[in-house]
């Protein structure tokens, strides 16, 4: 007779690959590893970009794409789904129609419009996309500043954009401050049409590429693991403001986070 292992919560995590590593769906799966879960990963697109800039993009077939989630779904218990790059209305449109069919799995929506180094992910037709069809099936958005104002752009300030992303259909959402010209990094959560939290953060002084994947993958493998909402927020930014802090460089542009720096055992402070 052999031990049964415990059981590995599964990550969904449909995003774009990025070749440098520093994005994407490789961000994605060392963080949801960092939280201790199996990562599923379904690319919604091709990318062409470095640490420095995205040169271009071809977003995958939308059939091949719902069959490769599809496929796990059926064969998987997931606990949580992340998105990221959507990559084309197609995609938009029939993700949508995955998570209906799934309304009990939570869903963390990284609503990623542009590369970190620049370059547009997200054209307006893809962004409206994202905004009917998938806000309303979304558990946490994590938007950055200028991506809550590009999503809610009628909003004058960041409080009414996240009540806005709310009415939209967002049960919370993190609107992250790192592009905002604050002494510290100030992330708020919302739920509820209110303010739920205010979380400060030292301001670290370099840019990384792929901080806000690392983020939202965190908080989607907590999820998994059972966390509540507000739970997993906090605890998925203390990591990744870590890995931040253990961030390097490896190419020419950004730094990249280091997403598995609690596998390197003790070192120096």
């Amino acid at each position: 007779m052999t031990d049964q292992p415990s059981a590995i919560p599964v990550v969904m995590t449909v995003s774009g690959l990025d070749p440098g590593g520093g994005a994407g769906i490789q961000a994605d799966i060392e963080a949801i590893a960092s939280m201790g879960c199996h990562a599923a990963p379904v690319v919604t697109a091709l990318t062409v970009q470095d640490t420095k800039r995205l040169q271009r993009f071809v977003a995958t077939d939308s059939l091949l794409l719902v069959e490769q989630a599809r496929a796990v779904l059926e064969d998987m218990t997931v606990g949580a789904i992340k998105i990221g790059m959507v990559g084309s209305v197609a995609v938009a449109e029939v993700l949508h129609s995955l998570l209906v069919d799934y309304p009990d799995v939570p869903v963390v929506l990284d609503p990623v419009l542009a590369a970190g180094g620049g370059g547009e992910l997200a054209g307006d037709e893809t962004i409206a996309a994202v905004k009917s069809l998938l806000l309303t099936q979304t558990t946490i958005l994590t938007p950055n500043s200028v991506e809550a104002r590009a999503l809610a752009h009628e909003a004058d300030t960041l409080d009414a954009c996240a009540q806005q992303l709310q009415n939209l259909g967002c049960e919370y959402v993190l609107i992250t401050g790192a592009h905002e010209p604050t002494e510290q990094v100030v992330n708020v959560l919302y739920g509820n049409y209110r303010r739920l939290e205010t979380f400060r953060w030292p301001r670290l002084p370099h840019s990384y590429h792929g901080s806000g994947c690392t983020l939202a993958a965190a908080i989607a493998g907590l999820l998994a693991q059972g966390r509540e909402p507000f739970t997993a927020v906090h605890e998925a930014q203390e990591y990744a403001w870590e890995t931040l802090r253990h961030g390097y460089r490896i190419g020419r542009g950004q730094m990249i986070p280091n997403r598995l720096f609690w596998a390197r055992g003790t070192e120096e402070e």
